[in-house]
């Protein structure tokens, strides 16, 4: 697709969620909102994540240009539904690409719809960026496996209906002794609770007290559940960039509209040079950021070399340039962008959380140097 098909392509997105989302009421109650979900899924937008195959609305496999183009045109509009979106895709994702028929046309196709809401059980309280530091322990039990251990952290939990859960299989230390498996939310031993974010996400702790699952629930290989959690991360981490680009997109629209109209000193504001050049940067700083994002999807959807060094650019420059531009927004808008409620509040709280999920600055920054030398 051209830059000119993009903007096409996210201008409808974005017009489909102010005609859609825009008018809903908030939701005020804490974890998952599952008319959102519902709603994204009779709109066409949650299907076009997953293929026809499995009750979506795509033909062969998804496109990461595709998956930003959603990421993007909904960060813009709703950042509720852009998180929806997203965190249905991380959590069905493994089960899409590595689960059995049986089990991806058990979950996927009401996941597609907006019925079942999927979760990603990866990190644990001493295992963040470290994801070979797994240690929720798996152990044989019959046909199954029973598992045990703590989940911090965890997209949709503790509401979803199925989670992707990583656990040390075998002895072999790091990433070479976890597994992925499928449990189901309503499994006996599985609880957990919602946490208080600097966002209301939908995010939540597990504890795992001897939940047994059958030897059907692994996903993959015994042993390559650092391969099904890399796989699907690799198609989502550039999207997390343009997750970024939508908010600095819509913190500068709203710096360029409040500094035209908001006057000063019996001018407007964007007749002073530090704030027009300052939405100079702002809009320099998005585009680039736009570009990096495209980039490493479109090389993705290729299978060009240096993929992992341009997803990780990509994430890390669009996440940190989007801080610095809702900051900036901000800072034009004055005490207004402070107050509870406004836009550029609600987009300086849901920032801030980009720069750490799926690979923290830092350690884009140790990708990008380590295939330097590569």
């Amino acid at each position: 697709m051209t830059p000119a098909a993009h903007a096409e392509a996210i201008a409808g997105i974005r017009e489909l969620a102010r005609s859609e989302l825009s008018p809903l009421p908030p939701h005020d109650a804490p974890g998952v909102d599952r008319r959102l979900l519902r709603i994204l899924g009779q709109i066409g937008l949650l299907p076009r994540i997953f293929p026809s195959t499995h009750g979506g609305a795509h033909d062969g496999d998804l496109s990461a240009v595709e998956l930003c183009l959603l990421r993007e045109g909904l960060a813009c509009e709703s950042t509720a539904a852009e998180t929806a979106l997203a965190l249905q895709g991380l959590g069905a994702y493994p089960v899409l690409l590595h689960g059995s028929e049986q089990l991806a046309t058990k979950w996927i196709p009401p996941v597609a719809r907006g019925e079942a809401v999927a979760g990603f059980a990866l990190t644990e309280p001493g295992a963040g960026s470290d994801a070979g530091a797994i240690a929720l322990a798996a152990e044989r039990d019959g046909d199954g496996w029973r598992l045990s251990g703590a989940k911090k952290w965890i997209s949709n939990a503790p509401d979803a209906d199925v989670y992707t859960v990583f656990a040390r299989t075998g002895t072999d230390e790091g990433a070479r002794g976890v597994t992925a498996f499928v449990v189901p939310g309503d499994t006996d031993g599985l609880s957990g609770r919602r946490l208080e974010m600097l966002s209301p996400h939908a995010i939540g702790s597990l504890e795992l007290d001897g939940v047994w699952v059958p030897g059907t629930a692994v996903l993959g290989e015994l042993g390559g559940g650092f391969r099904v959690a890399m796989r699907t991360l690799d198609l989502f981490r550039p999207s997390v960039g343009a997750h970024a680009v939508g908010m600095a997109q819509a913190a500068l629209e709203a710096a360029v509209a409040h500094a035209g109209k908001r006057r000063a000193f019996d001018r407007p504001l964007r007749d002073f040079q530090g704030v027009s050049h300052k939405l100079a940067d702002m809009a320099t700083r998005t585009q680039a950021a736009r570009l990096l994002v495209y980039d490493a999807a479109m090389a993705h959807d290729a299978g060009a070399e240096g993929v992992t060094s341009r997803s990780a650019m990509a994430k890390l420059f669009a996440t940190e340039s989007a801080q610095e531009v809702v900051d900036a927004a901000v800072q034009i808008h004055g005490a207004a962008g402070l107050e509870r409620g406004h836009l550029l509040e609600h987009l300086y709280r849901e920032v801030r959380a980009t720069r750490i999920y799926e690979g923290s600055s830092e350690i884009q920054r140790n990708i990008v140097a380590r295939e330097l030398y590569r």
